[in-house]
This record gives C-alpha cells, sequence and structure tokens, in this order.
C-alpha cells in the first residue's frame, strides 16, 4: 500500500475502497495472503480468494478451514457441542448466538422475544448434553427437537411432544437444568413465540427431507384421490419364538383389516404401500417414500394403517410427517390407537410416538448388549470365517484350512520378495487360484455362497491388500470393528484403537515378525518399474543423508544394463532448491556393499559367536538407553508426585471443613491440584507405554541373531533378505563429482538393531608408507581432474570423445539391440512400430 512497513506494522486496519472490478482482490488482498506469514480469517462470499489462494496456504503448511453457509455438506463440519464441557459453555454458547443473530435496530419489545428463545434453545441443548448419546448431540438434532414442538393457538391445554418430553425428563430429574430453562420458555413466551421460532424450525427441516419414489411403486393416477393403506412389518415386531404375534402383525393380516375397514367407512380408489422387513427407525423405506410422495402431490385423501408404530419408531420425524400430513388435508387414521384426525389431536399421540421409539431404542440396547457380551468373552461375532480358516463342527472355533492357508502365507510371502498387490493376483489368476468368496462358498460358506461368480479366478489387487492387513491370521480375535445405530441400521467403522483384541484364540497362520515386516513394506511407496520385467530391489529402502528424500530408481540402456538411485526431492521443480545434488548412486554397488557386509556378520558370528551376541545387544541398546533411563527416572517422579497430590487434596479438604482454609482458597488450590495431576496422569500412560516398548525391543537383538543364523551361507542377496535384514539405507553424496574413481560414504541400518558395523568393516589405523601412498594417489586424481577441466574448457575433450564415440557407436548401438530384442522376446518391451494403428475417424482424409 505504500506505507513504511516498520513504521505502521501490521496491528493497524487498512480500509481499501473501491468499486466493483476495481482490482481490490487482485493488487491487496491476494498479494498479503500469499505472504503466508501470520494466521488469518478471510470473508469470502464469492469463494474468489479461496480458489486462488487455498492451494498455496496447504502447500505452505496452512490448515484450512472452509465455513460454507450456503452449502453446509461442503462445509467444514463445526459442531458446538464438541467444545462444551458444562452447563454454563451451553448458557454462554447461546447467550452469543442470540445476542450474534439480532438484528441491528431491535424494536423495544425484542428482550421479551430473546428471553423465550434463549430458554428454549438452552432447555434443548441441555437435554442432549446430559440425556442423549454422543451421536445425537449435535444441532441437527436440535433442529428436529424444534420441528416436534407442535403448537396450538386455540388451545392452551395441548402438550407437544417435545412438552411431553421434558415432562418425562422432569419426573425423573425434577432438578435438571434443561427442565428449568424449559419453564423458563413456557412461563415468558408461551404460545406466540413458540409459533414465530417453529414457523422457521418446521419449514426448515422439511425442506431437508428429500422424499423420491421408486421405481415401479404402486400408484393409481385418476383425477380422484386415493386412499393410502399402508402396512409395515419389521423383524423387531415380535421374537423369534412368538408365533401368535407374527400371525397378527403379518402383512396379509394388516392388509385384510385396513381393506375391511375402508369398505366399511365407504373410502375408494384404494392403493395399497407396503414395507415388508424393514425397521420402523428406518425412514428411507420404498413404500412408505412413494406414499409420501403421492401426499407431497396432494393425490391421497386418506391414510390408513393399523397402530403408530407402523408409521415409524422415531417420535421426532413421525411428529413431522403428521404435520406433512395436516399441511396437505390428508385425513390419518390409526385403527387400533383410536387415531382419527377428522376428530382433532389426540392427545396420547405425541407420548404414544415417544414409546414407539423407546421400543425399538430398547429392543437395540438389548441386541446390543447380548452381542458385546458375546464380544468381549472373545467370541467371534460374525458367522463368517476369513479366508484360510474353516468353522469345526459345533461352529465356535476357526481351524486352519491349509488349503487356503498355504495361498495367503504365499501372498504374504510374496510381498517380502517384492511383489506388489497387482503383480500377485495377476500371479495367482493365471495359476487359476480360486478366489477367497468363491473358494468359501465351495466348501458352503461366506455371505456369497448362493451367489453365481462371473470369474472364480479373478483376482484383484484390493482382495490381496484386504488379506495383507488381517490382524485374525495371528491367531486374533478382533471384534467391534463396527458399530449400528438403531436408527439408520447401518454400520460405521470405528477407529482401530476401540477395537477389542483377543490374542491367541485360533491357531496362526502367520508370524508376528513376517505380518509387522509386510506392514513396513506396504507403508512404504514402492515402484515397480517393468522396463525390464523385473522389481527394482532396493525401492523404499534408500534414503538421501543429506535431506531425508527417498532415492528412485532410474534404468538406462546404454550397451548394457544400469540401474541408478538418485534423490527424488533433487528433480522437483525447481531442480535442486529441495536437495543440491542427485546423490546418484549405482544399484549394484549397494547390493554389492550390503552382500559383503552380510556375509562378514555371518563370518563374525560363526567364529565367535560369544563375543557377536555381545556386541549385537551392546550396539542394540546403546542407541536407547540413555533416552529410557531418563524417561524411568522421570515415570517415577511423576508416580511419586500423584501420591503426594492425593494427599494434599484430601488435607486442604479437611482444612476447609474444620475452617482453616477459606472457600475462595480451598478452590484456587483443588483446581490447582487437580489440574497437576490430570496432567501427570496423562504423562505416566506415555512413559509407561515407552518403556515397555523398550522392554519388548530388548529382545530384538536375538532375533536379528537368529535372522543371520537363518541366512548363514547364503550365495546370492534376494529381495526377501533385503526386506528381512535393511530398515534403511542413507545415501552421503560423492568426494569428487564427475570421476570414475571416488569415494561415497553408505550407512547401513538394520532391522532391529539399527547401524550395525561388524570388525571387518571398522576403520582400521593405517601405517605412514599406506597414509603417503594414499595421498599421492589423490593427487594425482586431482592432476587428472584438472586435465580434464583444461581439456573439456579448449574444447579438446568434445573432440577426443567424439572420436572415440564414433568408433566404438556401431558396437554400442549392437548391444542395445541385443538387450532390447531380449526384452521384446520376454514381453516387457513393445517397439512403436508394433502398437495397433487407430483406424481414421470418418470424414478425416489422411495423407
Amino acid at each position: 500500500m505504500g506505507l513504511d512497513c516498520y513504521k505502521h506494522k501490521r496491528n493497524l486496519n487498512v480500509l481499501v475502497v473501491g468499486g466493483s472490478g476495481a482490482g481490490k482482490s487482485r493488487a491487496y488482498a491476494v498479494v498479503n495472503i500469499m505472504q503466508c506469514n501470520c494466521s488469518m480469517v478471510v470473508t469470502d462470499p464469492k469463494g474468489e480468494l479461496l480458489r486462488k489462494t487455498g492451494g498455496l496456504l496447504e502447500r505452505e503448511g496452512y490448515e484450512v478451514r472452509v465455513f460454507d453457509l450456503i452449502n453446509p455438506e461442503t462445509s467444514f463440519c463445526y459442531n458446538p457441542f464438541a467444545y462444551v464441557r458444562d452447563d454454563k459453555d451451553v448458557l454462554k454458547l447461546i447467550n452469543n448466538l442470540i445476542r450474534n443473530t439480532t438484528p441491528k435496530g431491535a424494536q423495544s419489545s425484542d428482550p421479551f422475544w430473546e428471553k423465550s428463545e434463549t430458554a428454549l434453545l438452552q432447555a434443548l441443548m441441555l437435554y442432549l448434553l446430559h440425556e442423549a448419546p454422543p451421536e445425537e448431540q449435535n444441532f441437527s438434532m436440535i433442529m428436529e427437537m424444534l420441528g416436534s414442538a407442535q403448537v396450538k393457538e386455540d388451545d392452551e391445554e395441548y402438550q407437544s411432544p417435545l412438552d411431553i418430553l421434558f415432562e418425562r425428563l422432569e419426573m425423573r430429574n425434577p432438578e435438571s437444568i434443561a427442565v428449568k430453562q424449559y419453564a423458563i420458555y413456557k412461563q415468558a413466551a408461551g404460545v406466540v413465540c413458540s409459533k414465530r421460532l417453529l414457523n422457521q424450525a418446521v419449514g426448515k427441516s422439511l425442506r431437508t427431507h428429500n422424499l423420491k419414489p421408486k421405481k415401479g411403486a404402486q400408484v393409481m393416477r385418476k383425477n380422484e384421490k386415493i386412499t393410502a393403506l399402508y402396512e409395515r412389518l419389521s423383524r423387531d415386531d415380535f421374537g423369534k419364538d412368538d408365533d401368535q404375534q407374527r400371525e397378527s402383525n403379518s402383512i396379509s393380516n394388516q392388509k385384510a383389516m385396513l381393506e375391511e375397514f375402508a369398505a366399511r367407512q365407504g373410502f375408494t380408489n384404494i392403493v395399497h404401500f407396503t414395507d415388508d422387513g424393514i425397521s420402523g427407525t428406518c425412514f428411507d423405506r420404498p413404500g412408505f417414500l412413494a406414499m409420501m410422495k403421492e401426499v407431497e402431490a396432494g393425490n391421497v385423501e386418506y391414510l390408513c394403517i393399523k397402530d403408530m408404530s407402523r408409521m415409524g419408531r422415531d417420535y421426532l420425524k413421525v411428529g413431522q410427517i403428521m404435520e406433512i400430513l395436516r399441511q396437505r388435508g390428508v385425513r390419518l387414521i390409526a385403527i387400533n390407537d383410536g387415531v382419527d384426525s377428522a376428530r382433532g389431536d389426540d392427545d396420547f399421540t405425541p407420548f404414544r410416538n415417544i414409546m414407539n421409539e423407546y421400543y425399538a431404542r430398547d429392543t437395540s440396547r438389548k441386541i446390543r448388549s447380548t452381542f458385546q457380551s458375546k464380544g468381549k468373552s472373545g467370541k467371534h461375532l460374525t458367522g463368517t470365517v476369513i479366508y484360510g480358516y474353516l468353522w469345526n463342527e459345533a461352529r465356535d472355533q476357526w481351524l486352519v484350512d491349509p488349503e487356503a492357508a498355504e495361498v495367503v502365507k504365499r501372498i504374504f510371502a510374496m510381498t517380502i520378495e517384492g511383489y506388489g498387490p497387482y503383480q500377485i493376483a495377476s500371479k495367482l489368476k493365471e495359476e487359476k487360484i480360486l478366489i477367497p468368496s468363491a473358494y468359501l462358498a465351495q466348501h458352503g460358506e461366506g455371505v456369497n455362497k448362493n451367489k453365481t461368480f462371473k470369474d472364480v479366478y479373478g483376482w484383484g489387487s484390493s482382495t490381496i491388500c484386504n488379506l495383507l492387513e488381517k490382524r485374525e491370521y495371528l491367531g486374533h480375535t478382533i471384534n467391534f470393528k463396527t458399530r449400528k445405530h438403531f436408527k439408520d441400521k447401518k454400520s460405521h467403522y470405528v477407529p482401530e484403537d476401540e477395537w477389542t483384541i483377543f490374542e491367541n484364540t485360533h491357531e496362526a497362520i502367520i508370524d508376528q515378525q513376517t505380518f509387522d515386516l509386510v506392514q513396513k513394506i506396504r507403508g512404504n511407496v514402492r515402484r515397480y518399474p517393468d522396463g525390464w520385467g523385473e522389481a527394482a530391489p532396493l525401492t523404499g529402502l534408500l534414503y538421501c543423508a543429506d535431506c531425508g528424500g527417498k532415492m528412485y530408481v532410474h534404468r538406462t540402456n546404454n550397451g548394457k544394463r544400469i540401474s541408478q538411485y538418485t534423490c527424488s526431492q533433487y528433480s522437483k521443480v525447481p531442480v535442486g532448491k529441495l536437495c543440491t545434488t542427485q546423490h546418484r548412486i549405482n544399484e549394484d554397488v549397494v547390493l554389492s556393499l550390503v552382500s559383503e557386509m552380510l556375509k562378514a556378520i555371518a563370518e563374525y558370528a560363526k567364529h565367535d559367536r560369544a563375543e557377536f551376541v555381545r556386541v549385537v545387544q551392546e550396539a542394540q541398546s546403546s542407541q536407547q538407553t540413555a533416552e529410557v533411563k531418563k524417561q524411568r527416572t522421570r515415570l517415577a517422579t511423576a508416580k511419586q508426585r500423584v501420591s503426594e497430590l492425593e494427599v494434599l487434596l484430601c488435607k486442604i479438604y479437611e482444612d476447609n471443613i474444620l475452617g482453616k482454609l477459606s472457600d475462595s482458597r480451598y478452590a484456587t488450590l483443588d483446581a490447582q491440584y487437580e489440574k497437576e495431576q490430570s496432567e501427570l496422569t496423562a504423562e505416566i500412560s506415555v512413559l509407561e507405554k515407552a518403556v515397555k516398548s523398550y522392554e519388548k525391543h530388548e529382545k530384538d537383538a536375538d532375533r536379528f541373531i537368529a535372522l543371520i543364523d537363518k541366512y548363514e551361507n547364503f550365495d546370492k542377496l534376494t529381495i526377501a533378505m533385503l526386506n528381512e535384514f535393511i530398515e534403511k539405507i542413507l545415501v552421503h553424496e560423492r568426494d569428487r563429482k564427475g570421476s570414475i574413481q571416488t569415494t561415497q560414504e553408505v550407512e547401513i541400518y538394520f532391522n532391529f538393531v539399527g547401524r550395525f558395523v561388524p570388525p571387518a568393516f571398522g576403520e582400521v589405523e593405517l601405517t605412514p608408507e599406506e597414509l603417503e601412498e594414499i595421498r599421492k594417489r589423490e593427487e594425482r586424481k586431482d592432476r587428472l581432474h584438472q586435465n580434464y577441466l583444461k581439456r573439456k574448457a579448449s574444447g579438446a575433450q568434445k573432440r577426443y570423445e567424439d572420436k572415440i564415440k564414433g568408433r566404438k557407436k556401431a558396437e554400442i548401438e549392437a548391444k542395445k539391440a541385443a538387450i532390447r530384442a531380449e526384452d521384446i522376446a520376454k514381453g516387457v518391451f513393445v517397439p512403436v512400430s508394433s502398437l495397433p494403428q487407430r483406424e481414421p475417424m470418418k470424414g478425416v482424409q489422411t495423407a
């Protein structure tokens, strides 16, 4: 803006005035946002600032949160309940809500409205906070409750479902603050304010219902309005052994009852809408939606049901539906409940709806309690087994299926050998091995046992990934991965830390070490170049020692096959900014170094076993001992302080009771000690996990020794060995770039023990003669390199290289052609000339 930044700083406000299109956003807002030097709150009605700068802010590490009040489904989901700690927070939140939504220039009578609105919203939010489950604690539920607060200006004695809800709460807990706030609302405003609130709330909630008919719905379309007869039957409506109740509620009996009633009343143009086997807590029932479509279209005059529970078991939604029926002039009749909207509202109907929902909720709670009891005992909650197991005769224990278990083991082994999910799937498909669902169906198991499969050998990469992630192959039973809500009946995945895991409940197919290794491999993004039809063995293992970036493989054919790895950060645009050099290294050099080191370790272990074990254990523990000692000391101190605080809390309580400590001082100390105790408890939990983790890793030295014993006499380094042995390899830049003879440092870190260097690779003290020889060799290298640079500058080097290349070009091209012929024969390379030609488009002439 032309101001001296040092003089004016950024803490002063700047007002930019300009007409539409004058460039205010482009010239001032965008350029200031792009500085990315502070936190920002941006008002962006058009969304153009978000589109222009949002991506930049995210790349710079900002967390961009968008509050879209026009399209809430795309907005950052803000739930005020997540920030409410107690009743005081509720009161403050609603007061702020009312205050910030009060229009400017409000009339003098507005406090009357504000008092009523505030009390009502506070009552609803407090009710949800104390009485509702967490998934219902949101403002959408408040809107639904507002929708159930029906009002009758001509009937002061009328009670809405919301009134009955708070009456029940008052009976259970007369001192509830939610009850008190609701009483204030009823006394302060009465009917008029309620009507004013509910006209907005109900209208808004009704617009959220997208009632779409299903195809093929049975609807009569004549000039005369129809009589809708609605039947619903749910498995929850009767017990398994209650044959009399089942017969009473059957669809055929409901239809007979409703048709007989319609005939007695003289109702004509009858159309049935039926939902069989669908719970009343679900409102996306096909028959119900088709019926409501006709209601919305104004085609229904009468709606007859057996009882109000047929309509649904969610009293808030049923209340909203009844309001829709009133608005559309539909006469609702529930035969067994004596409900007829032509006679006026039945005062017991809202309470009956509440009891219908309570029935569904109680049924769901009982079923869930049974499942939880079964799940917490370590039993399987599902009647299906996973691939690799079969049920025993009693169907209470998983037994290993040898045939399928071999396939599972092979999948894990191939992953360790460097194969990707797609390659494994292709191999299994080629060998005509049945897919898991088809194999289980063949044995009479699984949810697809009666299904006809398009391709019983159609393995996919997603199936392989799914099998590789199953902890059940470790012999564990894992329950409560999903959770169902009693209303929508849909399964919702729960966080992994909330799973209930029972270890060693059945025979394992995969051991823990193999499983952990596969998860580590899967955690790395691995590239499988198909230029030579082989997987790159070191992908996911090589890292740049300077920037920490992954190193990716590059393969060239220059008369011989060359695989090199370079730092991925170096090649990112702008080149050389994130990492200054490529850190280029040949694949065969690294493989040779790893092979030599492993052979040296194996030789060392063979000749001096006791010394080898001692050195490995020392190397493994020395990297953690210092830190763990600090953690153990801090853990003991924290536990002691928690005990001291417990004593102090008891002491100040006694002093306060005896009058030795004032109430204000007691409150201050109590809050201070409680806060410190809470923080220490959390810290103790973290420290205990860390110490336990260290104690577990103390056994890692033995695992590394066992691994060395396993491959004691290996001849060739394999991808499986690399994955089992290597944690990571750090590559440094070469001492002299552009020189064939140079030194390049490589650090190898092994699984279980970290960096371990056998004596054969350790530093050796050189004699004066050796040092002198090295010095002369380095001087010669420097001299040759300087001569090379002079020849390059004068052009002599280029003329020499052109002369050499001219003689060797034919030889190199012949070698490249031979290599390419091998690749074509193997089917891993297709020349452009062999690709199928596209047919020219009609009407387009080709030369």
